[in-house]
């Protein structure tokens, strides 16, 4: 591949400010004009950055301990394309990207991490685990998968790219793009906090994005129907078959006093 198409940039993120006036480096890969970004960790005076050579200006130990941070992630760029082009005829802006964050190896993403633990809780569905619990590791999955596509327009996100702001943008989109109240939220973050200690104890993961998180479950005070509500549910048509045989069973169980969990046991 002609090295031409591969560019590396860094530029400041002026429409994030920190709380200390410093302002956010970005890192932009291009290849054949297809960008990926990420956060350099690298926060900088706007006064002393120099856009045209992408460095910070003068002699301070700030500046110089600056640009040798830059420096070496630029080597490491160029090394992640290099290691990429050996091993793929087929180069992506992304691709370097990963490469470069550790993206490409096992269990070192958010998602990587989530599916093989997913696969491995369904093998115990039935002995050790309940088919609930799995389908709401699932839920929970796709949920992270749809947020990281539509918050960070990438297919997957490094685990040390995780951060407490990752943690509270994900309950935010669950309560508002998923309209899901708090107790829905507290049951699927839960989860989510689970996958995370996983990968701590693994050592997949250096710090905790969840330490500084909290979120309690709310107490709710649960009504009962009336005859006329109970009426209304037997006479009511459904779209979804299933739905009448969930109706079927809830008014068994009203009649006779079955407990969920016994219903819940029953064989065909």
């Amino acid at each position: 591949m002609n090295r031409s198409t591969f560019k590396v940039l860094f530029y400041l993120k002026r429409n994030a400010p920190k709380k200390n006036g410093l302002i956010p480096v970005m890192c932009r890969i291009t290849v054949n004009g297809k960008v990926s970004q990420f956060s350099s960790k690298l926060d900088v005076e706007e006064s002393i950055w120099n856009v045209e050579t992408g460095r910070l200006s003068g002699r301070s130990l700030v500046a110089q301990e600056g640009n040798r941070m830059l420096d070496k992630i630029r080597v490491g760029i160029n090394r992640a394309y290099q290691e990429v082009c050996d091993a793929d005829s087929y180069v992506t802006a992304e691709k370097v990207r990963n490469a470069y964050l550790g993206l490409g190896q096992n269990h070192k993403t958010l998602l990587a991490v989530f599916k093989q633990h997913n696969e491995d809780y369904a093998k115990m569905v039935g002995k050790m685990k309940s088919v609930r619990s799995y389908l709401k590791y699932r839920t929970v999955y796709n949920h992270l998968s749809e947020f990281i596509r539509q918050r960070y327009k990438m297919s997957d996100i490094a685990l040390r790219e995780l951060t407490p702001a990752f943690i509270t943008d994900f309950e935010l989109f669950l309560r508002t793009e998923k309209n899901h109240c708090t107790n829905t939220v507290w049951s699927y973050m839960m989860p989510f906090r689970s996958i995370i200690y996983t990968a701590i104890n693994n050592g997949w993961l250096p710090r905790d994005p969840f330490y500084a998180y909290h979120i309690t479950k709310e107490e709710t005070k649960r009504g009962f129907l009336t005859k006329e509500e109970i009426s209304l549910l037997i006479n009511g048509t459904f779209k979804k078959k299933k739905y009448e045989l969930i109706r079927d069973l809830f008014i068994f169980c009203t009649f006779t006093g079955l407990s969920w969990t016994d219903m819940y046991n029953l064989t065909e």
